[in-house]
């Protein structure tokens, strides 16, 4: 018996199958090194100030003032921003990176964001959740064919 979704469906303009088979493979890799890469200004703003962004004492400041969480998160999220985003965006220790930052977006929305309602636009926590989701999906899936972690032909 056949499912309908253990099938591809045939393009309507036949080039189209031609142009995704041929970019097909990159299509994963894309959205990992974009997740990756969109998180580490977040990072950097907590870490160094740039951006924008208050730097490691006034992020702590504000952790603890306005959020009710110790100073020190700010740091390791700032951490996991930076530092894992880069390893994200290059395939390497993807697993245990994507964990973080999975657990870092799902903590973001729920202490941070979840009482200013859904829209990312107002503060809530459509953003965050999103990333969680596409981390979660790293953490499972790895960093596949075309990360540093393959590379190397080691999965952590």
């Amino acid at each position: 018996m056949s499912l309908a979704f253990e099938s591809p469906a045939r393009p309507l303009v036949p080039v189209f199958g031609t142009i995704s088979g041929a970019l097909s493979p990159f299509a994963e890799p894309m959205v990992r090194a974009a997740a990756g890469l969109f998180l580490v200004p977040h990072g950097a703003q907590k870490l160094f100030g740039w951006f924008g962004g208050y730097g490691l004492e006034g992020t702590g400041q504000f952790f603890a003032s306005q959020l009710g969480l110790p100073a020190s998160l700010a740091l390791i999220a700032g951490t996991i921003e930076f530092f894992g985003g880069l390893l994200l965006a290059f395939g390497l220790l993807t697993r245990p990176v994507a964990t973080l930052v999975f657990g870092l977006m799902a903590v973001a929305a729920a202490r941070v964001h979840l009482p200013a309602g859904f829209f990312w636009t107002d503060g809530g926590y459509e953003y965050p959740v999103f990333w969680a989701i596409v981390a979660l999906s790293f953490a499972i899936r790895g960093g596949g064919r075309y990360s540093l972690d393959a590379l190397i032909g080691r999965e952590f």
